[in-house]
């Protein structure tokens, strides 16, 4: 790892000069692993609302989210607590959840400010278990894929094997789950085929050799540097070609686990063991890490790969891709948030910005609201498709109010015209009933979701919804008006 940091920064100077045609994205990336708290009432710190920079795109991790059968049952059918936090706090600053998965006790959630959604395409995600005799879901990986503006980016949420003695384990277990997880892509069917790969967690790596005295007293001095060479994963990394691949900044932060909870003290409790006498304090570790891998680059022709995989066409493909499309990737920042203290893990957090060049600018469909929208009449969309790309007639186009928390949360949606959609110049149209449009008017935006790439590929300019006349000349409720949902049509939803 230390000896990554002097290329990292070498890497990083060169990236300072950015051409005329690459852009620059900010990503906030979460770990945290909950055991099993519910939310805390503010998570503004954790997402770092107050920074002068806002991020384009959120990534968060969670292990050992609550899943108790009762809970569990019910976070099948709502979004489970640490959802809808996030989400409710996201949703008013333009960030919508893109995807989710879950698997059991591990969640990842992807958000994205509003404006990048339509170039946000090809979204997959699976997971796999690596708990009691595979079957368990307790431990193993959840992971979500994507396409951002043409680069194929992947992130892995792991909570790997515990306890000191199962390094070589915890690494099994990764190696696994990136030989196992497969995706419905031709251009990156696999993990490690992906442009970038995050790979976060709580990776459950502690620190050994050191005693206890010794870590604490590091800890307490912030000679954190003198804890690095016996960190598990820094060591198996001279050992594995795989981990070598990963970067990660320097851990200049205090080990995230273990404390007390409800404090800021490492584990201070007394165990039993079975046969009733003490057992030891848990010794402090950085379980909670978050990594990253950008492609290699293809060797000369005359000098042999011996680490890629894959048919030579392919390597040829990424070769041509990377050159004429570009990603580079600098961190930010690294670090623990010491002020949450509902777990015994400390949450860690990171920034980085990716620069690189679009690979396509233009959305997919353009669409908009036409002419004035209020209950008391017909509404029409006009949409037309800009790119070819795979239609049918589950296509729906949604309409949202600003400040929507994802593609479900839509007022009402209409399906588009019966006959596949052609790649012409063509405006076609659609209606939208008056019974569907919310009496009390907003600020709204009209979706086009594309069944086939099961996403948002057009997204209109925020317009009007006036307040119907009628539902106030005749001081009617507006749930009395039209069959509008009361929880749409009250007035609490538009404030």
């Amino acid at each position: 790892m230390m000896e990554e940091n002097e290329e990292q920064s070498d890497a990083q100077q060169s990236d300072l000069s950015l051409k005329g045609n690459e852009h620059s994205f900010r990503l906030h990336m979460v770990t945290w692993n909950v055991a099993t708290a519910d939310p805390p009432d503010d998570v503004s710190l954790l997402l770092q609302l107050n920074s002068p920079k806002s991020p384009d795109l959120y990534v968060i991790g969670l292990q050992e989210v609550y899943s108790g059968p009762l809970r569990f049952v019910s976070d099948t059918v709502f979004d489970d607590p640490w959802s809808q936090i996030l989400m409710t706090t996201l949703a008013p600053r333009e960030y919508i959840k893109v995807s989710s998965i879950r698997m059991q006790g591990l969640l990842l959630l992807f958000f994205s400010k509003l404006e990048h959604v339509p170039f946000i395409r090809d979204i997959q995600a699976t997971y796999t278990r690596t708990g009691i005799f595979g079957y368990w879901g307790n431990k193993g990986g959840v992971s979500i894929r994507l396409s951002f503006y043409g680069h194929m980016l992947c992130f892995l949420n792991c909570h790997l094997a515990a306890h000191m003695k199962y390094a070589t384990e915890r690494v099994d277990e990764f190696e696994y789950i990136m030989d196992t997880q497969t995706f419905d892509c031709k251009k990156a069917p696999r993990i490690i085929d992906h442009k970038l790969v995050f790979w976060f967690g709580d990776l459950n790596f502690r620190i050994q050799d050191h005693g206890m005295h010794f870590v604490r007293s590091c800890i307490n001095n912030q000679t954190y540097s003198l804890l690095w060479s016996k960190d598990q994963l820094t060591m198996m990394k001279s050992k594995e070609q795989l981990l070598q691949e990963f970067k990660e900044g320097p851990l200049d932060f205090q080990p995230t686990y273990k404390f007390d909870l409800n404090s800021n003290t490492y584990d201070s409790r007394v165990y039993r063991t079975w046969f009733g006498f003490n057992g030891k304090k848990r010794k402090p570790a950085w379980t909670d890490r978050i990594l990253w891998r950008l492609r290699p680059k293809a060797p000369p022709p005359d000098e042999p790969d011996y680490s890629s995989v894959g048919p030579d066409v392919k390597k040829v493909e990424h070769v041509e891709e990377d050159e004429e499309y570009p990603l580079k990737i600098r961190q930010e920042s690294y670090t623990s948030n010491m002020e949450y203290s509902i777990s015994d893990h400390k949450p860690v957090t990171s920034v980085f910005t990716l620069d690189l060049k679009k690979m396509y600018e233009t959305p997919l469909v353009r669409l908009q609201a036409e002419g004035d929208w209020s209950a008391d009449i017909d509404a029409m969309v006009l949409y037309s498709p800009l790119q070819p790309f795979p239609s049918s007639t589950w296509d729906w186009i949604g309409l949202y109010k600003v400040g929507f928390t994802s593609v479900l949360d839509y007022i009402t949606y209409t399906w588009v015209k019966d006959d596949e959609v052609a790649f012409n110049e063509e405006i076609m149209q659609v209606y939208v009933s008056k019974e569907e449009i919310p009496v009390r008017g907003g600020e709204c935006v009209l979706c086009y979701f594309s069944s086939t790439l099961q996403c948002i590929i057009g997204i209109s300019e925020p317009f009007k919804v006036h307040e119907s006349k009628v539902a106030s000349e005749e001081g009617l409720e507006p749930e009395k008006i039209n069959g509008l949902d009361k929880a749409v049509a009250n007035e609490d939803f538009w404030n």
